[in-house]
């Protein structure tokens, strides 16, 4: 214990001297921690509609109104013709094209139905699928409050009509960063750690100190040991910072214990370090740990649910998620913030991360070589 206390006393002495490796494990995550819960946002709002209204009726004024006042979107020209319209879309000016036809009141009033034609730009496919529903959304409330339809006789009693009663639960007004910030400070923890225990030992065999630890009697896990525990309390401390920030920023309070959150945070720490570790050994320059560890948290944001679902992958991905610890801690995150959850409940993602813990870090002692 004596050896690794010596070779803790050196890590933190290391990383306190320099100011870079401060600035990149506190400033920069507490920067991007209020900034990107605010942009990333898959909300669909500001839809860009043109309006051409043939009819000039006040139908079609009261549709236009009750299309523009629902939120989402906005208008951007009314041009006379389709022609002007569609151009708009070509030119990526707007999203949607909404043209009325000519006698689009009378053959309400007399037939009591009419035809609208609906111009979406897809090249977003969930924008536009998005920006469809909600205006067919609207254009079904403006047609049960027309007036025609108001005094329409009513339906016989033995009439069945269905009626819901939807509750939101965990998240009652819907606000996407109860979503996404949990999400966000598992990332962040995921690009420290991994990031910068990836460029830990490297540093060492650039600047020739390596050399110099490998002819003593330092073992190999007391080597790796002392590498990963000054990360991991740096690392508790930006998570903490996190915590702070996500109620003090976003006003989101944990639902479920700290003492839950704190053990899973721990043991992730572990393993994405175990991980950083590992690409070390394998790496002989900084560029190249870079390179090798860039490499797989690009693969880790993309296949973790934290932008996407899970569910929505192929089999393979889905079976692939299974093996990425980054998913197993993101659930974790989102369902002790926002549901409650308690140990026993993630007791299967709390041993996926110890499988990981345990698998890293072993295979980080056993590649580090200490003779070349």
């Amino acid at each position: 214990m004596n050896t690794l206390s010596f070779i803790l006393q050196k890590e933190f002495k290391q990383i306190f001297r320099d100011k870079t490796i401060l600035a990149m494990m506190f400033i920069a995550p507490i920067m991007q921690f209020i900034i990107l819960p605010q942009v990333a946002n898959f909300d669909v709002k500001n839809i860009n509609l043109v309006y051409i209204d043939h009819d000039q009726s006040p139908y079609s004024q009261q549709l236009l109104q009750k299309i523009t006042a629902s939120g989402y979107f906005r208008l951007i020209s009314a041009p006379f013709t389709y022609a002007e319209g569609i151009t708009y879309i070509e030119k990526g000016k707007a999203d949607v094209v909404v043209e009325i036809p000519t006698d689009f009141e009378r053959n309400l009033v007399r037939e009591g139905r009419q035809s609208i034609g609906v111009s979406i730009d897809a090249i977003n496919g969930s924008k536009s699928s998005l920006g469809g529903a909600y205006l067919a959304q609207v254009i079904h409330d403006f047609n049960q409050q027309l007036a025609i339809n108001i005094k329409a006789p009513k339906p016989l009693a033995r009439t069945a009509q269905i009626t819901m009663a939807s509750t939101s639960w965990y998240n009652p007004l819907m606000q996407y960063k109860y979503y996404i910030v949990p999400g966000i400070l598992a990332i962040l923890l995921t690009i420290i750690g991994g990031f910068l225990s990836a460029l830990n030992v490297v540093k060492e065999k650039e600047i020739g100190t390596i050399e110099q630890i490998n002819v003593t009697p330092i073992k190999k896990w007391q080597f790796i040991l002392g590498k990963l525990i000054p990360f991991w309390v740096l690392g508790t401390l930006l998570f903490t910072l996190g915590l702070t920030l996500m109620y003090v920023v976003y006003g989101i309070a944990p639902a479920g214990s700290l003492l839950t959150l704190y053990t899973f945070a721990a043991m992730y720490l572990i393993a994405i370090l175990g991980f950083g570790l590992l690409v070390s050994t394998f790496a002989n320059s900084q560029l190249q740990a870079m390179f090798i560890a860039y490499f797989f948290i690009m693969i880790f944001l993309l296949m973790s649910g934290f932008l996407t679902n899970i569910e929505s992958m192929p089999a393979w991905a889905m079976t692939a998620s299974q093996f990425i610890p980054v998913t197993h801690f993101v659930k974790a995150m989102r369902q002790i913030v926002l549901k409650g959850s308690a140990l026993w409940e993630l007791k299967a993602e709390l041993l996926y991360l110890m499988g990981f813990a345990v698998a890293l870090n072993s295979w980080a002692i056993w590649n580090y070589k200490k003779t070349s």
